[in-house]
């Protein structure tokens, strides 16, 4: 099967082996290799629980994984709505008791087990769709987006861990733009590479920059500030997820403290090294 028709195909009938799936789990490789820290902690979480929802929790980083692929791959805007579409209809099929995907089938049982949403695994499709072409989006439209990737990923990850409780998805919500935030801090350089850019545009022109050229951005004297800025209100994200996490039941919430300890840590290794060295790689002590 060539490529273009391997990425034409339907999902079930493209070339993909369980044996694929379990390498892949064992390597550590369902959150993209190249994203240098903020994956890394994951993993070390997920011992922190039980079989069943360990498993759980990598079939879904497996998921985020496929859609990530198709959302950063070289592939025309119009061919990853194409694919991202399938996606969709897969979920569709997940939700009705016909999964056809090796990760969908992955996902069944932890739908039922923990009364999984089909909305949210489509808003994680919809963010990889808007990711496409993004340019200094205004604070909104930023939020929307932060909605649909790692708040959405936040709320099936909250369930899975066992806390469905209203402060379990206050959690979601504002670890999910915590994390969002600073993995915008800390890519700046590879998604201006990708011609992305998630700097806030209010936060832009308070500082003087009305252009959107991600080169461009990254070049102005007064990024560092738009950066701190945004850096700042990461922090009051992270601080109200600690306050909900503080209701919930520590035992199930260990592996979100982790990420949370982990990530504001990266958040303030980044504030400290600043922005303008942004290929000099933020190191997180021992």
């Amino acid at each position: 099967m060539s490529i273009v028709e391997r990425l034409y195909a339907p999902i079930a009938e493209r070339p993909r082996t369980d044996a694929a799936i379990d390498a892949r789990n064992r390597k550590g490789e369902l959150i993209a290799p190249r994203r240098r820290a903020a994956g890394s902690p994951f993993f070390s979480a997920m011992h922190l629980l039980p079989a069943q929802r360990r498993k759980a929790m990598r079939t879904l980083y497996a998921f985020c994984r496929e859609v990530h692929e198709i959302s950063d791959s070289r592939a025309s805007r119009s061919l990853k709505q194409i694919l991202l579409s399938d996606w969709r209809s897969e979920i569709a099929l997940l939700f009705a008791g016909r999964p056809q995907h090796d990760v969908t089938r992955g996902l069944r049982e932890a739908v039922h087990l923990y009364g999984l949403r089909c909305d949210d695994f489509l808003a994680i499709i919809d963010g990889m769709e808007a990711r496409t072409g993004m340019r200094a989006p205004s604070f909104a439209e930023l939020d929307r987006y932060c909605e649909r990737m790692t708040v959405a990923i936040g709320r099936i990850s909250v369930r899975i861990l066992g806390e469905a409780s209203p402060a379990g998805q206050r959690v979601a919500a504002e670890l999910g733009r915590a994390l969002q935030l600073t993995c915008i801090l800390r890519d700046l350089a590879e998604d201006a590479r990708l011609h992305r850019l998630y700097l806030p545009r209010e936060l832009l022109h308070a500082h003087g920059i009305f252009a959107t050229m991600p080169s461009w951005v990254l070049a102005q004297p007064a990024l560092p500030e738009v950066c701190r800025d945004l850096a700042l209100i990461a922090e009051r994200h992270y601080a109200a997820a600690a306050e909900a996490m503080a209701a919930c039941s520590r035992w199930t919430m260990r592996p979100a403290a982790v990420m949370l300890a982990f990530n504001r840590t990266l958040l303030q290794e980044l504030v400290a090294r600043g922005w303008r060295r942004l290929d000099e790689p933020v190191s997180i002590p021992a």
